[in-house]
C-alpha cells in the first residue's frame, strides 16, 4: 500500500512539473513563430541524470573535430547494452544560440530510415522518433552549413520511460568548428595511420553546377566545358596537389590547357612498379604510393540536364596504405582555374571505411597564369605562385567578384559513395544493415539499365580477344538501336566489353599479375636517321602467392627521325599528338603535325612531311542527340514605343546531322503607346465677302483629320477670318428712300428681312433661311441668299444682282 502511494505521488510530481514547464515554454515563446521550438533540449532535473553517465552516446562517423562546409556526415545515436531508449530529439545549433529563431539552426538533417526517424511537427529542424518503442540505435545524415557558419553543436536528448537524459557537455553533445584553409597554408596531411582492413571500392560522381543561370557574370557562352577529371587514390607520402604548394608540370597542363596526359604520367610513376633483373631472379620495387588512377571524360558544354547526359563518374579502390583520394578538373575557358579535392581521407578512426562523402567545390588558382577573367590572354606568372583558393575580392574584373566579400557559389559538387568492400574487415563498430546490403548488392549481377523508350536489337556475338598473349585483353559485342520513342531520353549501352585472354592461358594465370596500360613512347634516341624508342608499363597487382610476374614491362622499337642525314637533310621534331577527330559521329579525319627542329646544313629546302592525316571512326550519327545551350536573354524591343519584336538565340553544341530544334525565337513586345499628333487638312479657298459693298469679312476653313492621342500635340485653329472691303455703298436722297415705284420703304429692325421695294433702283426679295451646315464637325459654313425681284428702270446695272451671305458653323473638333 505504501509503495503504491509513493508511486502515485511521484507520478503526480512529474506531471505537475511537465505542465509547469509547458506553461513556461508557452510564455517564453510569446511573439515567436509557431514553427520554431524554444529550448527543446532544456536540461531536466527530475529522473536519474548523473554527470559522466555514458550509457548513451551521440557520435559522428570518423569522430571529426571540424566540419567541411557543405559536406555530409553520418550521425549515430546509440545506447550501450543493456540500456535502451524509447524516444529522442536531435538538433544542430550555431554556437551560443538557443533555437528560438530559424537562423539559430545549422546545417540540415536527412532521414535515412523513415520507420525509425522523422522531423518534429512543431520544430521542423529537429529529428525525433517515428514511433515510441525500445531501440538501441538510430542514424541520420547531417549536411554541414555553407562557408562562414562558424562553430556548431549537435545535441541529443534521450527519453527512457519517464526520465529525460541530456548533457550540455559529454557523450550526448558534439562540438564542431568550420574547417578552413588559409591562403598559402599547406593542405593538411592526415595525422593518423589507417587501421582498416581489406579494400573498399568507391564511386566518384561529379555534378557540375557552373552555368550561366547560377554564375551569370561574364559567363562564356562559347566553349564552356569541364576538362577530363584526373586523380588517384594514394598514400600520405604522395600528394597530387595541395593548397600552399606549387603546381607540378602535370597540374599546370591540366589547369591551363585541360590536358590530363602529363598528370596521368606523373601519377603512374607512383604506381607499384616492379622490374625483373635477368639471370638474378630479383625484383626491384620503384614506388608503391598509388593504388588506382581516377579518370572521367571531359564535358562539353559545362552544364546539361541529366536527361541528356548522366553525371560523369569513376570507380576506384583504397586500402590501408593508400586511403587518401585526390583529383582535379579544369573549368574552361579560364586562365588556370580548377576545382577538386586534395588528400581526402576515406579511412575512419574505427578502422572502417567512410560510407558517403559529399563536398561542394569552389574554384582555386594554380598559380601559373595571371589572368583575371575567363578569357584573359595567356600571361604566365613568373615566378610561379602557390596554389590558393579564389575569393570574391581578388579583382574587380573577376567573374566571382563581390564588393561585399561574400562566399563564392560552389561550381560543382562531388559525391564519393562506397559501393563494395573486399577482404576481411576489422572495423570496431559493427556493420549496419545498409553496409551489408551495399556489399551484397555489388556482388549481385547488375541488370542492364535500359530506358523504357529505347528498343534495341539482340547482342552480337563476342569479338575476338584484343590480346594475343596471356595478358588481359578485351572483347566487344554490339547491338543496334531500333527505335527511340522519346528523343529527349538518351539511349546508351550500344557496346559492351568484357576482359578476356587467349584460350591457351589458364584461369590461374589471369589473376596472377595485373598490369597497367602502356605509357606513351619516349623520344627517339637520335635526332637524325634511325634510332630506338621505348615505353613502359607497371605491375598494378602482384600474385597472391608472392611469385614473380613474367609479363613484359618494357618495349622498344626502331624509330626514324629523318630518312637521310645528308647535309641537305633537316632535323624534325617528334610527331605531336593526334588532334581530335573532325566529326563527333560517323567517319572523319584527324591530323597531327611536326616541326623543323634544325634546318639543313646546306640551306636547302626541307622536303620532310610536316603533317599526317588519317581516317577516324566515331559512333553512328543517329545516336547523338541534339545538345543545345540554354536560351540567351531576350533582346531589347525593336521599337521605343508601341508594338515591336524581340528575339533570343541558343547554340547547337553537338554535331548532329539533323536537329529539328529551333535556334532562334521571336515574339511581339508592347511598350507604352506612341504619342499621336493632331492632323488637319489644307486650308480651303477664302469664301466671298459677306457684304456686297462697304466693309465686311470673309473666312476660310480646314478640317481635323485625326484627333491627338496619348499625349500628342493639340489641334491648331480650323477657321480663319479677315476683313474685306469692296466698293463704297452709294447714299440715296430722302425722296428715293420714301418711295420707290410708288411704294414706301419701311425702316427699322426688320427692314433687312422685309420685302424690299426699291433699293438703289432694284426691287429685291427677302433673305432666305440659312442652309444646312456643310459639315457636322471640324468647321463648316452656312449660306443664305437674297434674289433680285425686279429691275427698276434707270437703275445701275451693277447694283441689281443677287446677294449672298456666309457664316461658320460646327467649329468643334470631330
Amino acid at each position: 500500500m505504501g509503495l503504491q502511494m509513493y508511486s502515485l505521488l511521484l507520478l503526480y510530481y512529474l506531471i505537475s512539473s511537465l505542465v509547469c514547464d509547458a506553461v513556461a515554454f508557452a510564455e517564453a515563446s510569446e511573439g515567436i513563430s509557431d514553427v520554431y521550438c524554444e529550448r527543446i533540449l532544456r536540461a531536466q532535473t527530475q529522473g536519474t541524470r548523473r554527470d559522466g553517465h555514458h550509457e548513451f552516446r551521440l557520435r559522428m562517423e570518423g569522430d571529426p573535430e571540424t566540419y567541411r562546409p557543405g559536406s555530409t556526415y553520418r550521425v549515430v545515436l546509440m545506447a550501450t547494452s543493456p540500456a535502451y531508449f524509447r524516444g529522442f530529439t536531435l538538433i544542430a545549433l550555431k554556437e551560443g544560440r538557443e533555437g528560438t529563431v530559424e537562423d539559430d539552426y545549422a546545417g540540415q538533417f536527412q532521414i535515412i530510415d523513415e520507420g525509425e526517424t522523422q522531423f518534429m511537427t512543431d520544430c521542423p529542424p529537429a529529428v525525433t522518433e517515428s514511433t515510441p518503442r525500445r531501440r538501441t540505435r538510430i542514424q541520420v545524415f547531417w549536411t554541414a552549413p555553407a562557408v562562414g557558419a562558424g562553430c556548431v553543436t549537435l545535441k541529443a536528448s534521450i527519453f527512457q520511460k519517464k526520465i529525460i537524459y541530456f548533457q550540455d557537455e559529454g557523450s550526448l553533445t558534439i562540438p564542431l568548428c568550420e574547417k578552413e584553409h588559409a591562403f598559402g597554408e599547406a593542405t593538411e596531411t592526415p595525422e593518423m595511420d589507417c587501421c582498416a582492413c581489406g579494400t573498399a571500392k568507391y564511386r566518384l560522381t561529379f555534378h557540375g553546377n557552373w552555368s550561366e543561370k547560377v554564375h551569370p557574370k561574364d559567363y562564356p557562352r562559347r566553349a564552356n566545358h569541364w576538362s577530363a577529371l584526373i586523380g588517384a587514390s594514394h598514400s600520405k607520402s604522395y600528394m597530387l596537389w595541395e593548397y600552399g604548394g606549387f603546381a607540378t608540370e602535370g597540374v599546370r597542363q591540366v589547369a591551363e590547357f585541360g590536358s590530363p596526359i602529363r598528370m596521368e604520367e606523373e601519377i603512374r610513376q607512383k604506381l607499384a612498379i616492379s622490374r625483373t633483373i635477368p639471370h638474378r631472379s630479383m625484383v626491384l620495387f620503384k614506388g608503391n604510393e598509388v593504388m588506382t588512377v581516377i579518370k572521367t571524360k571531359a564535358q562539353w558544354p559545362a552544364w546539361q540536364p541529366l536527361n541528356l547526359r548522366a553525371a560523369p563518374s569513376a570507380e576506384f579502390f583504397v586500402d590501408r596504405a593508400r586511403h587518401l583520394m585526390s583529383f582535379l578538373t579544369m573549368l574552361g575557358p579560364s586562365p588556370d582555374w580548377n576545382v577538386g579535392l586534395s588528400g581526402e581521407d576515406l579511412c575512419t578512426k574505427e578502422c572502417g571505411w567512410i560510407q558517403k562523402l559529399v563536398a561542394d567545390l569552389i574554384p582555386w588558382d594554380a598559380g601559373t597564369d595571371s589572368g583575371v577573367t575567363y578569357e584573359s590572354p595567356n600571361k604566365p606568372t613568373i615566378p610561379q605562385d602557390k596554389i590558393r583558393p579564389l575569393t570574391s575580392l581578388d579583382h574587380p574584373q573577376s567573374p566571382f567578384y563581390d564588393p561585399e566579400g561574400g562566399a563564392i557559389i560552389p561550381l560543382a559538387r562531388i559525391t564519393v559513395e562506397r559501393i563494395a568492400r573486399t577482404g576481411q574487415q576489422c572495423n570496431v563498430i559493427p556493420d549496419t544493415l545498409d553496409d551489408i546490403m551495399t556489399d551484397i548488392g555489388h556482388e549481385e549481377k547488375k541488370e542492364d539499365n535500359i530506358p523504357e523508350t529505347c528498343i534495341y536489337s539482340e547482342w552480337s556475338p563476342w569479338s575476338a580477344c584484343s590480346s594475343a598473349t596471356c595478358e588481359k585483353g578485351r572483347q566487344m559485342r554490339q547491338r543496334m538501336l531500333k527505335a527511340q520513342l522519346d528523343p529527349t531520353v538518351p539511349c546508351p549501352h550500344t557496346q559492351d566489353f568484357q576482359p578476356c585472354m587467349t584460350p591457351e592461358c589458364t584461369v590461374e594465370e589471369t589473376f596472377t599479375c595485373m598490369m597497367s596500360e602502356w605509357i606513351s613512347w619516349s623520344p627517339c634516341s637520335v635526332s637524325c636517321g634511325m634510332g630506338m624508342r621505348s615505353r613502359e608499363r607497371y605491375i598494378k597487382q602482384f600474385p597472391e602467392d608472392s611469385s614473380l610476374c613474367q609479363h613484359q614491362i618494357e618495349e622498344t622499337e626502331k624509330c626514324v627521325v629523318n630518312d637521310e642525314c645528308s647535309p641537305s637533310g633537316c632535323v624534325m621534331t617528334e610527331w605531336l599528338e593526334w588532334e581530335p577527330c573532325s566529326t563527333t559521329c560517323g567517319l572523319g579525319t584527324r591530323r597531327r603535325e611536326r616541326m623543323i627542329k634544325m634546318p639543313s646544313r646546306d640551306g636547302s629546302i626541307c622536303n620532310a612531311e610536316m603533317a599526317e592525316v588519317e581516317k577516324c571512326m566515331m559512333p553512328k550519327c543517329h545516336t547523338i542527340p541534339c545538345m543545345l545551350s540554354p536560351w540567351s536573354a531576350w533582346s531589347e524591343c525593336s521599337v521605343t514605343c508601341g508594338l515591336g519584336i524581340r528575339t533570343r538565340q541558343r547554340m547547337l553544341n553537338s554535331d548532329s546531322v539533323e536537329c529539328p530544334e529551333e535556334l532562334e525565337q521571336s515574339e511581339k513586345c508592347m511598350l507604352p503607346e506612341c504619342p499621336i499628333d493632331c492632323m488637319v487638312s489644307d486650308w480651303s479657298d477664302w469664301y466671298e465677302c459677306n457684304k456686297s459693298c462697304g466693309k465686311g469679312h470673309t473666312i476660310r476653313t480646314r478640317m481635323v483629320k485625326l484627333e491627338p492621342q496619348f499625349g500628342g500635340s493639340t489641334c491648331p485653329e480650323t477657321i480663319q477670318r479677315k476683313k474685306c472691303k469692296i466698293r463704297k455703298c452709294q447714299t440715296k436722297t430722302k425722296e428715293e428712300t420714301r418711295e420707290v415705284g410708288g411704294k414706301r420703304r419701311r425702316h427699322g429692325k426688320a427692314g433687312s428681312d422685309a420685302v424690299v421695294g426699291d433699293q438703289q433702283g432694284c426691287r429685291m426679295q427677302s433673305w432666305t433661311s440659312w442652309t444646312y451646315c456643310s459639315k457636322s464637325c471640324g468647321g463648316g459654313i452656312q449660306e443664305r441668299f437674297m434674289y433680285l425681284k425686279k429691275r427698276v428702270k434707270g437703275s445701275l446695272e451693277n447694283n441689281c444682282k443677287d446677294r449672298k451671305e456666309i457664316r461658320a458653323c460646327h467649329v468643334h473638333p470631330c
